[in-house]
């Protein structure tokens, strides 16, 4: 299945290599046969690149699920007063490679969905998560508040978020994408025990992040 921001763009790869196929076969010309084979072979990575796997997603609503498919660069500790004080912020890296779609963490309604143009810099530079083009998403669910980021990358020039202020939303429903190498964030209240480390490999809307406590754990 092909996520639909992406099908303009293959379509648009698959008309040009079928146009510089003709113009080869009729010219007989070397030039044009190249230039086609090298459009075919860009549509075959968008192709691969806007990809919108299945996934079984978890239906224990006391588990927050990633929002991306990638690697983890870090868990670190934080103070946000959106998720009402001490946390964590969990950062995954989306290679070229991964699933760019991004799906929701966990159910719930949006609180905002805020848009913020900025540079450029690598996603897997800590600065990135501050200063690069982003959409930030505040969520309310049933253990409090939690915020979520999709980040644009030095490849990754646009965000596509089509969340907004009141909807309600279901754990790992598709809600967006981000173009090319990127980086994807969750800020989680201090009563989510944290189920990642740094290095490990996630799926958005399949992998288990967080895991809500128990009021006695939480206490421990």
């Amino acid at each position: 299945m092909i996520v639909a921001d992406g099908l303009k763009f293959i379509i648009g790869g698959l008309i040009l290599t079928i146009a510089f196929a003709l113009f080869a076969a009729g010219k007989d010309s070397i030039t044009f046969l190249i230039i086609a084979v090298i459009f075919a072979v860009m549509t075959l990575f968008l192709t691969f690149f806007y990809r919108n796997p299945a996934r079984r997603i978890p239906t224990d609503d006391n588990l927050i699920l990633s929002i991306a498919d990638g690697t983890v660069l870090s868990v670190q500790d934080i103070d946000n007063a959106f998720i009402g004080g001490k946390g964590k912020k969990v950062s995954i890296f989306l290679s070229v490679f991964n699933v760019h779609v991004n799906r929701t963490p966990a159910a719930g309604q949006i609180e905002y969905a805020n848009y913020n143009p900025g540079k450029f810099f690598a996603a897997f530079e800590d600065k990135a998560s501050k200063e690069n083009e982003q959409t930030e998403i505040g969520l309310s669910f049933k253990a409090g508040k939690m915020i979520f980021k999709q980040i644009a990358g030095i490849l990754a020039r646009r965000v596509v978020c089509n969340l907004k202020a009141g909807q309600a939303v279901s754990a790992g429903e598709l809600f967006g994408l981000i173009h090319f190498g990127s980086r994807a964030e969750l800020f989680l209240p201090d009563n989510i025990e944290i189920m990642v480390k740094k290095g490990d490999k996630v799926k958005g809307g399949e992998t288990v992040i967080g895991r809500i406590m128990s009021a006695e754990e939480g206490r421990l």
